[in-house]
């Protein structure tokens, strides 16, 4: 029972009740007025008023009453119209509901009035709910890992990366980061760092001893008595700390303008040139070749899943305090890029849009299902509570307009009469 059907069933029985008097009413008047027709004129206009309106009324209720069942339980034709189509009630509705509310041009203008960004932005950047949403992605993690190595995803997903390396080319793409590093000046901080290097290693006195009994070696046996090798070993070092100094304090040194030279050309022979292509493909095809790199991606992946494992058992994991900071972080920003939010309001609203059109046949077809499988006692008593009210007043408009009419045409009966 829905809330309300009583109420509404009591007023439906009391509105019946009003019209079948009002009609009862006009015959009765009807069976009067003829009765005294003889005694005044007047009773000739009362008796067509009660004639037509009891006609009109009786009209009515027969038209009301077969649109629901059979008036008076009388097997005539053309009544109770809704039980009887049923079945196409059903798929007319369905159909209806498909092209008219369903319209691609009534779907997308009905989305379009909603900011689908801005609910998701507010509803980040509450952290309450980004530590819930941490929570609950987090808590799948465990169950994903798992998973692919159950399902033989995890070999799937290597077979697949190990084929786009073999059929990846190494020469563009190492040319095209080269000029990117140097485009962006990142080259001369790879320099810095080979220079700080070798300055570290002339400072190593591992390193000067192993020069100095080099040099020795290389030096006759009389410069030897004099320790040349100690001399000149200063002076290389000297020399070439110097040298480092000097490129490393000036931006334009010699050094850095063959580094250039040296970066840019080796990026144009990596482009251009078959044979450095043929020796990195080589190279790569050997080294993918290798079982120890099928060895070093499994202990790879075990060593990130040992850490994920341990990482997501804590309680206080980083993973997901960084989630949850990244995900109130994406709703702050979300909120203030009124463009941002514009252009997910309307990828949403394509979508959405998108999958309506493709499953709004479904759509008809599951409410032509439901009407169909309705009980029709039931329908029909959902129908008469809900409209049933509204249909009564047509007994009542009917009775009146049939009196009007009556009278009418008895006043051109009379008028005729008198004229003739």
């Amino acid at each position: 029972m829905v809330p309300g059907d009583d109420d509404r069933a009591r007023a439906l029985s009391r509105v019946k009740w009003a019209a079948t008097l009002l009609l009862v009413g006009t015959a009765a008047l009807f069976g009067v007025a003829r009765a005294l027709d003889h005694t005044h004129w007047a009773w000739g206009y009362v008796a067509a008023f009660a004639a037509a309106a009891t006609v009109g009324g009786l009209a009515d209720w027969y038209a009301v009453v077969a649109l629901f069942r059979r008036p008076l339980g009388l097997p005539i034709p053309h009544t109770a119209i809704i039980p009887r189509n049923h079945v196409r009630i059903a798929d007319n509705l369905g159909s209806f509901i498909e092209t008219n509310f369903l319209a691609p041009e009534a779907v997308d203008r009905k989305l379009a009035e909603v900011d689908f960004a801005a609910q998701i932005a507010e509803w980040l950047s509450d952290r309450e709910r980004s530590a819930a949403l941490a929570r609950f992605v987090v808590g799948l993690l465990p169950q994903t890992l798992a998973a692919m190595d159950q399902s033989g995803l995890r070999r799937f997903m290597g077979e697949r990366v190990r084929g786009e390396l073999q059929r990846l080319e190494l020469a563009p793409l190492a040319a095209s980061l080269l000029s990117a590093l140097q485009e962006s000046g990142r080259h001369q901080r790879l320099l810095n760092e080979l220079l700080a290097a070798v300055d570290k290693v002339l400072a190593d006195p591992a390193t000067l001893d192993a020069l100095r009994e080099k040099i020795r070696r290389e030096l006759p046996a009389l410069f030897n008595l004099y320790k040349a090798d100690a001399y000149l070993l200063r002076k290389i070092v000297a020399s070439t700390v110097s040298f480092i100094e000097e490129a490393k304090a000036q931006p334009d040194h010699p050094l850095r303008r063959e580094f250039d030279r040296f970066v840019s050309g080796f990026a144009d022979r990596l482009r251009e040139s078959p044979d450095y292509a043929r020796r990195l493909e080589a190279a790569k095809q050997e080294l993918l070749a290798r079982p120890q790199v099928s060895t070093l991606a499994d202990r790879a992946w075990d060593g990130v899943r040992s850490w994920l494992e341990r990482d997501l058992a804590s309680d206080e994991s980083q993973v997901r305090r960084h989630l949850e900071t990244m995900l109130v972080d994406v709703g702050r920003q979300l909120a203030e890029d009124e463009a941002v939010r514009a252009e997910i309001n309307r990828g949403v609203v394509r979508l959405l849009g998108d999958f309506v059109q493709t499953q709004k046949s479904g759509v008809g077809r599951f409410i032509a299902d439901q009407v169909k499988g309705w009980d029709i006692d039931m329908l029909i008593g959902r129908i008469e509570l809900t409209v049933g009210r509204d249909l009564q007043y047509i007994r009542f408009n009917g009775a009146l307009i049939g009196g009007l009419a009556g009278l009418v045409l008895h006043a051109f009966e009379q008028g005729a009469k008198f004229w003739l």
